[in-house]
């Protein structure tokens, strides 16, 4: 037998691992990098942060990524060399952690990676007689597994998108066997370039949870702000804070916003919320304060999110009839008082809202964690897809291995 496989079907016998999630979302802001040790699997998982690290890209890494992400401007062979360069920085990244976590790289069992989102097409088109979906996640896996030699998986998205699914979000699996409850209805937000939104109903089953993309998340704040002020976010809100509600620019983008008003299941990204959409809808209203653009678009954000969560059950499409107990809030967004206010507006004082920190899970970190917890979940054989979410066929395992 081949020494690898036998050290794969070892893996896959192992009650506890060691295993490292990696995580480069919409934004680009840089590199995610946790350490965790797992023990079990599906819904008898337990974690232990090991280390976590926030790893900056290059300067000028961020807009050659992004400009490789536009229809307009991407270049094949600049994806093609980046698909190479990135497993570059992931291990480097991957070996700085392990270094202050004081862990040899030969202790880590496994690496989930969700690779860089270049794009993503989740609706059918026809290609030559065939109804064609797809996604693209940059950062290839195979490389990785080489530079490091630890067994990767990755392109989580693709199995669920091959059988139907939007391939998005990934994350309710995670929040389902982690932190649904008996007695408690709870929401888990992620705000990063895009907000998602899980929603576990009390004593759910994992055919009952729902969630899919709200719409934008920090993608047109942070665009926004490099464009106006060359930050690269609105730190502590602090200009939107600063600035003053303009009903015209809100209520237009809420008229144009088919995504917004989409019935799930359903995944955005970049391809609908990116420069395009900045040009054509907002900037329309250049006349207005800068600081009232980023006041009235943080105050969108928020509104997408509970319009969206009001739309799960069909109700009265501004007030929701789903019971809610609990709002719990991951990603940079989670930074953001002037979004959180907004949001504790919106879902009212009835509803208690905190970042995933209180239920032990820190919000910059949640999903790193949970693509370490997916890799862990592909080599214990489970199912990691959410159908009532994606809109997948069937259950199915997630990821593609790539061995040392």
């Amino acid at each position: 037998m081949v020494p690898n496989m036998q050290k794969l079907i070892d893996l896959s016998k192992k009650d506890t691992r060691i295993v490292v999630g990696l995580m480069s979302g919409t934004s680009v802001d840089g590199i995610d990098v946790v350490i965790v040790k797992i023990t079990g699997n599906g819904e008898n998982t337990s974690l232990d942060v090991l280390a976590f690290e926030e790893i900056s890209y290059p300067e000028g890494f961020k807009d050659f990524v992004l400009k490789n992400s536009r229809v307009e401007s991407a270049d094949i062979e600049e994806i093609s060399s980046l698909n190479f360069l990135i497993p570059q920085f992931y291990a480097d990244a991957i070996a700085q952690t392990a270094s202050k976590a004081g862990l040899q790289l030969s202790e880590i069992d496994l690496i989930g990676s969700h690779g860089q989102t270049i794009h993503h097409l989740p609706n059918n088109q026809k290609l030559f007689g065939k109804d064609v979906v797809s996604t693209l996640q940059i950062g290839s896996g195979s490389v990785l597994a080489k530079l490091t030699g630890i067994p990767v998986v990755s392109k989580f998205r693709d199995g669920d998108m091959a059988l139907g699914g939007q391939g998005a979000p990934l994350v309710p699996y995670f929040d389902y066997i982690m932190f649904k409850h008996t007695d408690t209805s709870r929401a888990l937000l992620n705000i990063g370039g895009i907000s998602n939104l899980t929603y576990l109903k009390a004593g759910c089953t994992a055919d009952e949870v729902m969630a899919f993309d709200c719409g934008p998340g920090n993608m047109l704040i942070d665009s926004l702000m490099k464009r106006f002020y060359g930050k690269e976010y609105d730190e502590g809100g602090k200009v939107a804070y600063s600035g003053k509600f303009n009903a015209q620019l809100s209520e237009y983008l809420f008229e144009i916003d088919t995504y917004v008003k989409q019935k799930p299941p359903k995944s955005t990204g970049r391809e609908y919320y990116g420069e395009k959409f900045i040009n054509e809808h907002i900037l329309r209203f250049a006349e207005i304060p800068k600081e009232d653009i980023i006041h009235t678009i943080s105050k969108y954000t928020a509104h997408a999110v509970y319009y969206n969560f009001a739309l799960m059950d069909e109700g009265d499409l501004y007030t929701p009839t789903l019971p809610l107990n609990e709002l719990f809030v991951s990603g940079g967004g989670a930074k953001n008082p002037f979004i959180m206010e907004q949001l504790q507006n919106h879902f009212g004082n009835d509803v208690k809202i905190a970042t995933t920190d209180k239920l032990g899970v820190d919000a910059d970190q949640k999903e790193a964690v949970c693509f370490a917890v997916l890799a862990n979940e592909f080599i214990s054989g489970n199912s990691a897809n959410v159908p009532s979410v994606t809109g997948a066929k069937k259950l199915t395992s997630l990821g593609e291995l790539a061995l040392p």
